[in-house]
């Protein structure tokens, strides 16, 4: 009996020793002090930030494409280089082209040929009417002068009745062709305009088309339109392109902006005039937004800010820099350090420091909106709580532990 007591109580104390262990916590991890990274909460003024990176590109590009088809014949300038208005950067060659304007060039001359014999013919032409009619002229004042001398030989007796009648009809007949052939030297004069006129059009005709074949031909000489310098040369020596091909790219350097990837969660809330600050890894700039993107690319908005300084040396057009555009003021809320896993109105579990700050125990706390490296406390924090910001993914399991 003695014997089966014991191993009764035996077997009860064993149970409630197991019982006891398994009720216990699983002892809180230790974490170094000097690993992890701390911040108070405060009440306050807080400055609502978005940040993205992004590059410096020009304010201004100029495209040229391609005039006419042609194939690269020579190559004078590469990217980098600075370029006047009017600089010569590609030869293209075109045989048709040269060919069509050749054809063209004396097109024209002949056209302008057959305008001048057409002139001179109507001149000539126009000479013999004239000629006809002075003739007639003639004939006509004569026949008035013996019209006259007949009918004072008839007053005076000396010529019958019958000779002044004639000279009479005679008279009167060719003052009628008279006035028919000044009649139809007038309408042939006026003619003649009407006539050059056609074949005026048909040498406008050629020489249009001329000067669309020469200026076609003179544009195989790429030119830079405006003064800046050579960002972009999209084509080789050889290369066959089409017609309105985009060839090179010309920019002003001096005239930079930035062109920042913000995230689309946070781009919402930029709105153009808004301050901002780059940071070109060689001094700061001042700037303002003029421009957001409505398209999202990759989960960004593209946001272009003005720069209002001058720029750094070194500052060049696909340069990178980071931006930090200015959202809003707020004036008296409870804001702590931003953690790494706390995104704007959202509820995270932190590590508040207790004890002295020995230890550091798990609480939840709802963040309100976020800036770039602040977030406002909506709840779960007060002033003065000390919270660990740095990741504590491998503390998940615990609520909480030591700092040593």
């Amino acid at each position: 009996m003695r014997r089966l007591i014991y191993v009764v109580a035996g077997l009860l104390l064993a149970a409630a020793i197991t019982t006891a262990l398994a009720r216990l916590k699983p002892a809180a991890p230790s974490v170094d002090r000097t690993a992890v990274w701390t911040d108070t909460v405060k009440r306050g003024p807080m400055l609502l930030e978005v940040r993205g990176l992004g590059t410096l590109v020009p304010e201004t590009t100029w495209t040229v494409p391609a005039a006419t088809e042609g194939r690269v014949a020579k190559r004078y300038l590469l990217p980098g280089n600075p370029v006047k208005a009017g600089t010569v950067i590609l030869d293209l060659t075109n045989p048709q082209l040269e060919q069509e304007t050749l054809d063209a060039k004396y097109q024209l001359k002949g056209a302008e040929a057959s305008l001048e014999q057409t002139r001179a013919q109507l001149q000539n032409q126009l000479m013999d009417k004239r000629t006809q009619a002075a003739s007639v002229s003639s004939q006509y004042r004569t026949a008035e002068m013996q019209k006259d001398a007949k009918e004072q030989l008839l007053k005076n007796g000396l010529a019958p009745t019958l000779d002044v009648k004639t000279a009479e009809v005679q008279a009167e007949e060719l003052e009628k062709q008279n006035d028919l052939a000044q009649k139809e030297v007038e309408t042939f004069e006026h003619s003649i305009d009407a006539q050059l006129a056609v074949q005026q059009a048909t040498v406008d005709q050629k020489r249009a088309l001329y000067q669309l074949k020469k200026s076609q031909l003179d544009e195989l000489h790429v030119r830079s339109g405006e003064d800046g310098v050579l960002q972009e040369l999209d084509v080789d020596v050889g290369q066959q392109v089409a017609q309105g091909a985009a060839l090179l790219k010309v920019a002003q350097p001096t005239q930079l902006k930035a062109a920042l990837q913000i995230a689309e969660t946070q781009a919402k809330d930029v709105q153009a005039g808004q301050l901002a600050t780059i940071d070109t890894h060689n001094g700061l700039i001042a700037g303002h937004v003029i421009r957001i993107d409505p398209a999202v690319l990759n989960g960004t908005r593209t946001v272009d800010v003005k720069l209002d300084g001058p720029l750094p040396p070194g500052a060049v057009p696909q340069l990178s820099v980071e931006g930090t555009i200015e959202i809003e003021h707020l004036t008296d809320v409870l804001y702590v350090g931003r953690p790494v896993h706390g995104d704007a109105e959202s509820t995270v579990g932190l590590f508040k420091l207790v004890n002295g700050g020995k230890e550091a125990v798990r609480v939840n706390v709802v963040l309100g909106r976020a800036s770039v490296n602040t977030v406002e406390i909506r709840k779960g924090l007060e002033i003065g709580d000390q919270v660990i910001l740095s990741d504590m993914s491998a503390s998940d399991n615990y609520d909480r532990v030591r700092l040593e």
